[in-house]
């Protein structure tokens, strides 16, 4: 149910898995958070308004979906409502942004 940042970097780096798959990206952060240190690429969507519409929803069908958050607990609960509900690969990344400060751009800031 986890990847890890170094997986997911390369994943968002090349737009895409190793088997191809287009990679959908998300932060369930909240809004003051994201502002605060995001990773480029990423695409805000909250968990306090979980959950997505049925377009954002229709719009990952067929894309591997990446969940973050801050240290990897909210992103965890996301994937399992993603799973219960028809993506059984949605997976979160291990450590969240903190993690992503600390292994792969020190230039994001922690908190």
């Amino acid at each position: 149910m986890e990847i890890d940042v170094n997986t997911a970097k390369r994943w968002l780096d090349q737009g895409r898995t190793e088997t191809g798959r287009s990679l959908a990206f998300l932060d369930c952060r909240e809004p003051s958070e994201y502002d605060t240190a995001h990773i480029e690429g990423a695409e805000l969507i909250p968990m306090s308004q979980w959950p997505p519409s049925v377009d954002q929803l229709n719009q990952w069908k067929d894309k591997q979906v990446v969940v973050h958050c801050h240290h990897g607990g909210r992103s965890l609960r996301v994937v399992r409502w993603f799973r219960q509900n028809g993506f059984e690969d949605a997976l979160s990344m291990a450590g969240g942004i903190d993690q992503w400060s600390m292994d792969i751009d020190t230039q994001v800031p922690r908190y």
